[in-house]
């Protein structure tokens, strides 16, 4: 059965490619869970105004995300943590502890596309790479300090 499928597949394919796959497979898993159409004459000639629908739709994604990235390339961020005398923390700082703190800046950052330098235990100066996107990344650059 050949397929055009409506969105990424591991093992199967990328969006909006032309695929075959087992009838059993498309007729029962692919097409009704919306995840492929038939690739019959109809779905082919719609596949150039699918394409250019969801490239319009990345575009503006990737902008919104650049906006966001050029928002926060001058921010440094603040984060108070427990820490003893020598500059120790009790605990760590985490990329959700980033997250929380970007909230407060008023941008939402989940803590997946946090990527930390490394283990965040003593009090200084680090740098965290925030990917938004696959073309759009930036880092944010945050200062631990004690809260006393």
């Amino acid at each position: 059965m050949q397929i055009i499928l409506l969105d990424h597949l591991d093992k199967v394919g990328e969006k909006h490619d032309v695929v075959k796959v087992k009838d059993g497979y498309g007729r029962n898993y692919l097409l009704p869970n919306g995840l492929a159409i038939v690739a019959n004459r109809e779905n082919m000639a719609r596949l150039g105004g699918l394409k250019k629908q969801a490239a319009k739709k990345e575009a503006a994604v990737v902008e919104s995300f650049r906006a966001i990235a050029a928002k926060l390339a001058g921010v440094t961020l603040v984060i108070k943590a427990k820490a003893g005398d020598s500059g120790r923390l009790f605990g760590s700082v985490t990329a959700q502890t980033i997250s929380n703190a970007l909230k407060a800046q008023g941008v939402d950052a989940d803590k997946r596309i946090i990527e930390m330098p490394e283990e965040v235990k003593e009090l200084g100066s680090y740098t965290a790479t925030i990917k938004f996107h696959p073309e759009v990344s930036t880092e944010v650059k945050f200062d631990v300090v004690s809260e006393d």
